[in-house]
């Protein structure tokens, strides 16, 4: 019987014990032994991940109404006037799907205050790390999250 171990690197199966949570990097924290899973360094290393994304996502929202004011100019032609009104209103849609992803930014960052981040809201069950990193702001385990998109799919929103 053979067994198939991940092999992992001792420099970063360390690294997490003498650096702070916003050095380390993800490899880094994924090397990390499974039982310091939501430790202080790694919920550091998620508030730090969340507050940049927010960051970067308020200073979205500022450019764009910069860009709107600054397009106000009055065009003669047609065409021309309606392709800037249909990017104004992609635009604006983008800001709308950033401001509902700010609005879960500050759920994450709520739960990461609470003690709550990290942990699935229908199981307990830990979400993973690695769902964590690629999505930040997941509340949902990949199976509960999976059931809910099928009961969706089944039964509709």
């Amino acid at each position: 019987m053979s067994t198939t171990a991940t092999k992992v690197d001792s420099k970063l199966a360390n690294a997490w014990k003498t650096k702070t949570g916003r050095e380390l990097t993800e490899p880094e924290l994924m090397a990390m032994p499974e039982a310091e899973y939501m430790n202080e360094k790694q919920l550091d290393f998620f508030r730090g991940r969340l507050t940049v994304l927010k960051d970067d996502l308020l200073s979205n929202a500022g450019e764009t109404t910069e860009h709107l004011r600054e397009d106000t100019s009055i065009v003669p032609d047609p065409a021309d006037r309606a392709t800037i009104e249909e990017e104004h209103a992609l635009e604006l849609r983008t800001r709308d799907r950033e401001r509902k992803l700010l609005k879960k930014i500050s759920q994450a960052l709520t739960r990461l205050d609470s003690g709550e981040y990290g942990y699935c809201d229908e199981t307990g069950e830990p979400i993973g790390l690695g769902r964590l990193i690629a999505r930040p702001t997941a509340t949902l385990s990949l199976e509960a999250q999976q059931r809910r998109e099928l009961k969706q799919k089944m039964f509709g929103d």
